[in-house]
């Protein structure tokens, strides 16, 4: 008989949390950004859990324009890590999770990525992970010598051969290269390691890499494109895909959408696990979860709401935070992230949001999915959408970070695991075995 389909779970390791104020509150530590102790204790509890991976999302620039730092100050996370040197570390003290790492195939070279990513996964025993970005803020470009980013079209094709230089480079050496035998005349058989001689349109590349065969042969490749380039990208070379849904008819439609390409270029729908982030807000019961909802609110400074929502829909700060959102006037003049904008728009209409309301969902959620309830509230929702093939899992964003992930795990990983749509311990050995993304 067929197991029953259980659902994958990842954590976005992020500092202090992804609310917008909380590096305000009073059980995140305020060196949560910087502290590799805090970082530990949070993979630890993750991994304790039995999620399937960390995720650490990355940008190569602090994402805000021009030196508007009065604007930043306001936010708790100018900065973060460079996210294989701390997974290269969090390796140390963990065992079976995964470590999936975000490098962007515009501004490295793909030799450096192939070496990055392959000692990550001889460190962790066969735990890393590579999540494939193009880059997409302005201030990325500007750090490395570019006035603005390679067009759409220019930056997917380069990806694409970028990846695909990656993995040729991983797989430089034939199975079992090694003698293993001290009194064999050579080290290893040397018509068992290859050179690539990749000379495309972008790269031209040699090889081999320089590191022996790697434990996973390949470590997990995960996107996040929403795009149909970056959905065609992810079809043809992802073993996960992440996104943000906030509804379950839009996740259907971007589920589907990317299990049918993954089908035409040839590889089983199976094959991509897609999980949409998910911030959930747990309580042993429902008051328990709005009071903690509402905490995390009421940290939010007026002037950090107007700035989460000014490159969206423009700058509302002449108008009263409790009136309603006057999108249309602004529209017109916007020309930051259209899209961004018009969802805005049409959510502000439909729910009648004021623009105190409008900074709130922006602060909390960050474009993903929100649940404030008891553990049942939330299995609810994430059994509901696996069943209704709207995600295969679920990748958490956690408002404030040690609690939310201890709530998680404490609360919410019983309850699934009572239902039997959760593990209760990881299979195989590495990250492709308890992912079950078999090459």
């Amino acid at each position: 008989m067929k197991a029953a389909k259980q659902l994958k779970l990842g954590l976005s390791l992020r500092g202090g949390g992804y609310h917008a104020a909380a590096w305000r509150h009073p059980d995140v530590p305020l060196d949560a950004e910087r502290s590799v102790a805090h970082y530990v204790r949070v993979a630890q509890t993750a991994e304790r859990g039995k999620f399937d991976m960390i995720f650490l999302a990355d940008a190569l620039g602090v994402r805000k324009s021009g030196n508007d730092f009065n604007q930043l100050s306001l936010s708790g996370t100018p900065f973060r890590f460079e996210p294989v040197t701390i997974l290269s570390a969090l390796a140390m003290v963990t065992q079976r999770i995964g470590l999936v790492a975000t490098a962007s195939t515009s501004y490295h070279e793909p030799y450096h990525v192939a070496r990055l990513f392959g000692s990550l996964d001889l460190i962790c025993g066969g735990r890393a992970g590579w999540n494939v970005v193009t880059s997409i803020a302005a201030a990325e470009a500007q750090n490395f010598s570019r006035d603005a980013h390679f067009g759409v079209e220019d930056r997917y094709a380069r990806a694409r051969e970028f990846v695909e230089v990656v993995f040729g480079l991983w797989n430089s050496w034939d199975e079992k290269p090694f003698t293993n035998d001290r009194s064999a005349e050579r080290f290893f058989d040397p018509g068992k390691l290859h050179r690539l001689d990749h000379k495309g349109d972008y790269y031209a590349v040699r090889g081999p890499l320089n590191l022996p065969p790697l434990p996973q042969r390949r470590p997990v490749i995960s996107q996040a494109g929403a795009s149909d380039a970056g959905q065609d990208l992810a079809a043809a070379t992802a073993d996960i895909v992440f996104s943000a849904q906030q509804t379950i008819e839009g996740a259907q439609a971007f589920y589907r959408s990317v299990k049918d390409r993954t089908v035409s270029h040839g590889r089983s729908p199976e094959a991509v696990k897609l999980m949409p982030g998910l911030l959930p807000i747990v309580g042993r019961t429902q008051a328990e979860a709005e009071d903690k909802h509402g905490a995390l609110q009421a940290l939010i400074d007026p002037k950090l709401g107007l700035s989460l929502i000014e490159a969206m829909v423009g700058d509302l700060s002449g108008y009263p935070v409790d009136g309603p959102v006057p999108v249309k006037e602004l529209l017109a003049d916007q020309t930051t992230a259209p899209s961004i904008a018009k969802a805005l728009q049409q959510m502000s209409q439909d729910k009648g949001f004021t623009i105190r309301q409008l900074w709130e969902s922006v602060a909390l959620g960050r474009g993903h999915g929100i649940v404030v309830g008891t553990p049942e509230t939330i299995a609810d929702h994430m059994q509901y959408w696996m069943e209704a093939e709207a995600a295969d899992g679920f990748n958490i964003v956690p408002s404030h970070l040690p609690v939310a992930i201890d709530d998680f795990v404490d609360l919410v990983v019983p309850e699934l695991q009572r239902r039997g749509l959760f593990r209760t311990d990881y299979e195989g050995e590495t990250f492709r075995d308890h992912l079950g993304a078999p090459l």
